[in-house]
């Protein structure tokens, strides 16, 4: 046979597995009304650069690829552009990230253990191509998970990789990301979600939404073992609701989540009426996609405050009892992953709904 018939007859056999085999990796869920009842949003935080610490807001812009400012920024290896992460570099965490006054401005600093003093130096939040032209060079070799994306290397005239490359002791180079889509993958996959969709640095998906109400139940198992709490920060979320006494871990089911009274909602590129789910718009506000639970690593463990690792808490306590999802049976979850159907303002104190429910949901690693 010729290269070109062999080609063909792979992508027919590529279109007929697809088709006809219909593994979890493409299987839709089925999904139904929910009757939980309203909360509300206590907490928005946005995480800049990845695996840094990030910090409070009251009001948001959701943009389609995630919280305005959330993991816009990545620290990578100066040589192989390959991420860093909290995971092998705790001490990431020691680096904070800020507002300035009038919102313009990203103010970042780091604390060395051995110094008193904190080291600062401003970056612009919103860069304009005009800044990134004189400041930056475009690259296309930035490497998270198993991907390649592209990416805003700072160069030596900002300052700011000098002074991250002393603090964690190698050489690193501060990216911004950079105009390709980087296409959600996993559970994000265009013929689950039925549209593209794209996110900046994040794992894999633009939201992670987390339940005060979960963080307080297994605050109490840790206590119950002489443990001290922990805070929700360890978990890094985005929107963390109220949730309701006795409700912890009722997340777990959600489908489709709406945050309401935004008038500022425009549906964004390749989100049709009719994609949005009939029904579900009919008031005003935010509607997200729930697409996944969030499996966890051992990040929660690291103190954010210190970057010290506890030896077992609280992986030990949650694989326990948290290991629910059927794709991650050695990992324990918290939170969920979320998609936005449209851009908006979010705010502190607004309403947030359950619209569907789902009991399959099947974790898909997206890298």
């Amino acid at each position: 046979m010729t290269p070109t018939l062999i080609a063909a007859l792979l992508l027919v056999l590529a279109i007929l597995i697809t088709r006809f085999l219909k593994p979890n990796s493409l299987r839709s869920v089925a999904k139904f009304k929910s009757s939980q009842k309203p909360s509300e949003i206590i907490s928005l935080r946005v995480y800049p650069i990845k695996s840094c610490r990030g910090f409070e807001i009251k009001v948001a812009k959701q943009c389609m690829t995630g919280l305005d400012l959330d993991r816009r920024w990545m620290l990578v290896d100066e040589k192989t552009h390959v991420f860093l992460t909290i995971r092998q570099i705790p001490e990431m965490t020691l680096i904070n990230t800020g507002l300035s006054e009038n919102g313009e401005s990203l103010v970042l600093s780091v604390k060395p253990a051995s110094s008193e003093k904190s080291e600062t130096i401003s970056i612009p939040a919103h860069p304009s191509q005009t800044w990134l032209a004189e400041h930056t060079t475009l690259a296309t070799d930035i490497k998270i998970w198993d991907t390649t994306t592209d990416g805003y290397v700072y160069g030596e005239s900002v300052g700011i990789n000098q002074l991250f490359s002393k603090f964690l002791n190698r050489p690193v180079v501060l990216v911004y990301k950079g105009p390709t889509p980087r296409v959600l993958k996993g559970n994000g996959d265009p013929r689950l979600l039925g549209r593209v969709q794209n996110t900046n640095f994040p794992d894999v998906l633009p939201v992670l939404v987390a339940s005060q109400a979960s963080i307080d139940e297994l605050n109490e198992r840790l206590k119950a073992q002489g443990h001290e709490e922990i805070t929700i920060e360890r978990f890094r979320p985005n929107i963390i609701i109220r949730g309701h006494k006795g409700d912890a871990w009722v997340e777990d089911s959600w489908k489709t989540v709406r945050i309401g009274n935004s008038r500022t909602a425009h549906a964004g590129p390749g989100v049709e009426k009719s994609a949005a789910g009939a029904g579900l718009e009919e008031e005003d506000g935010l509607t997200y996609d729930i697409v996944a639970r969030c499996g966890r690593c051992q990040v929660p463990n690291v103190d954010p405050e210190t970057a010290q690792k506890h030896k077992t808490q609280p992986w030990d306590t949650m694989m326990s009892y948290r290991r629910v999802d059927e794709g991650l049976k050695y990992k324990p979850c918290f939170g969920m992953l979320g998609v936005p159907r449209s851009e908006g303002e979010i705010r502190v104190g607004m309403k947030f709904e359950v619209l569907e429910e789902t009991s399959e949901h099947f974790y898909i690693k997206g890298f």
